[in-house]
């Protein structure tokens, strides 16, 4: 295939022939599921009803259920039944995809969407912003307005946030709105729509644009397991109860501790009010980051994110090449209008003085990336002290991790050397 013909392939619905209705039976239990269709325009003003856009590529069909009869419980866990109404509540026929889009979602879309509601459970209640892509996020932001917050998730890694998916806790204003308009969003998630919002977003038709109304009582999803289904290359499947974070308040965090020589030593100090909100706020991003994995947080904004790699260090290294690369995104857009890259490239050919190019690198490197201050969170425990000492070096002054690792006191002795705090969570956060 052509690389014009595959650009066409983007532009067409992949007709699906999943079935209409779903069943599957666990021990005596059968669940329901049904299809969900999307009203799309159709020739000659008319309507046309489809399944989702194509799956992970343009070539995959793929197919949304939704749970509609049957109530699951192993072992005494009662799991999410019929009437959740998150991602697969969405479809035409209750009004849930909005302003006339030109585009339905793909399987991608939703589980982006999916992801960043697995964040945002965890977030109080305050106005908040998620931009997930690719499964990750690539900027979380809480604050006072639900225009700052989205400023600030997107400011978090504007380069990842480039097509991604945002989903917003609280009902879609116009103010942010407008600004979501001037950057390219893919997907946009919300428990509602102001007045005024659809006139706006109208403008953008190749945006998606989701109402879910469940993200008003998303909380509930704290203290529930759904059944996890992963197939296998060979047709079988492996089965398994949901994860849930067992940290929802400072109080859940265990002070660190380890024995050295048969005596027990602890973290030499505790999180401060500030690292122990960014410590919980980063524990909740975790739940929706691919491992392995670490987050950087300050005031709760994401400030790096290392993701999906094989070695701890490597993660931390990552998260802070993203937060220094990041941070000169933003100090080059805030000074010249333009991206760090495009600053470059201009000053190479003249156009822009070289003095602004290393007047931001200066603000980087005394900056260390805006990661001076931040709270380090990691999905598992340190095999080594090299993952703390790096966060460290960075300019993080609060480290929470599961615990568990025979080496727990030499991460341990990292932080107190530089009068860091850490905490356990007792809990990993593996996401595969």
């Amino acid at each position: 295939m052509s690389a014009a013909d595959l650009k066409s392939v983007y532009k067409k619905d992949l007709t699906e022939n999943f079935p209409d209705e779903l069943t599957i039976t666990l021990g005596g239990t059968t669940l329901r599921y049904e299809k969900r269709l999307f009203n799309l325009p159709g020739p000659d003003g008319g309507v046309v009803r489809s399944g989702l856009r194509y799956g992970e590529n343009p070539d995959q069909p793929a197919a949304l259920y939704r749970l509609v009869n049957g109530n699951l419980s192993i072992a005494g866990v009662e799991y999410v039944g019929p009437g959740g109404g998150l991602v697969s509540s969405v479809g035409s026929d209750d009004q849930n995809v909005l302003f006339g889009c030109r585009k339905h979602p793909s399987k991608t879309n939703l589980t982006d969407v999916d992801s960043a509601l697995g964040i945002v459970r965890y977030l109080d209640d305050d106005p908040a912003a998620v931009i997930v892509k690719h499964n990750n996020p690539s900027g979380a932001a809480q604050a006072d307005s639900l225009d700052k917050a989205f400023h600030l998730a997107f400011e978090a890694d504007r380069v990842a946030a480039f097509g991604g998916a945002l989903v917003v806790n609280k009902p879609l204003d116009k103010t942010t709105a407008l600004m979501m308009t001037e950057r390219y969003m893919e997907v946009v998630a919300a428990p509602d729509y102001e007045e005024g919002v659809a006139a706006v977003l109208a403008k953008k038709p190749d945006l998606r644009v989701l109402r879910v109304p469940g993200i008003e009582k998303l909380s509930e999803y704290r203290h529930r397991h759904f059944l996890d289904v992963k197939s296998l290359l060979d047709g079988g499947l492996v089965l398994q109860q949901s994860a849930r974070s067992k940290i929802l308040k400072p109080g859940d965090f265990q002070k660190a501790w380890a024995m050295v020589d048969g005596q027990k030593i602890e973290s030499v100090r505790e999180p401060t009010a500030g690292e122990m909100r960014d410590l919980l706020f980063g524990w909740a991003v975790e739940q929706g980051v691919v491992s392995n994995s670490v987050v950087f947080v300050k005031n709760r904004v994401t400030v790096g994110i290392g993701c999906g790699q094989q070695d701890r260090v490597g993660v931390v290294g990552i998260a802070v090449f993203k937060a220094r690369r990041n941070y000169a995104e933003h100090l080059s857009v805030l000074a010249h209008g333009l991206g760090f890259a495009d600053l470059r490239g201009r000053a190479e050919e003249g156009s822009k003085p070289r003095e602004a190019v290393e007047d931001i690198n200066r603000q980087v490197d005394e900056a260390r990336g805006n990661l001076t201050g931040s709270s380090m969170v990691s999905d598992a425990f340190f095999p080594f002290r090299d993952a703390p000492d790096a966060a460290i070096a960075q300019g993080a002054t609060a480290l929470a991790h599961p615990g568990g690792s025979l080496r727990d006191a030499e991460s341990l002795l990292a932080a107190n050397e530089a009068g860091a705090a850490m905490v356990h969570t007792g809990q990993r956060a593996f996401k595969h």
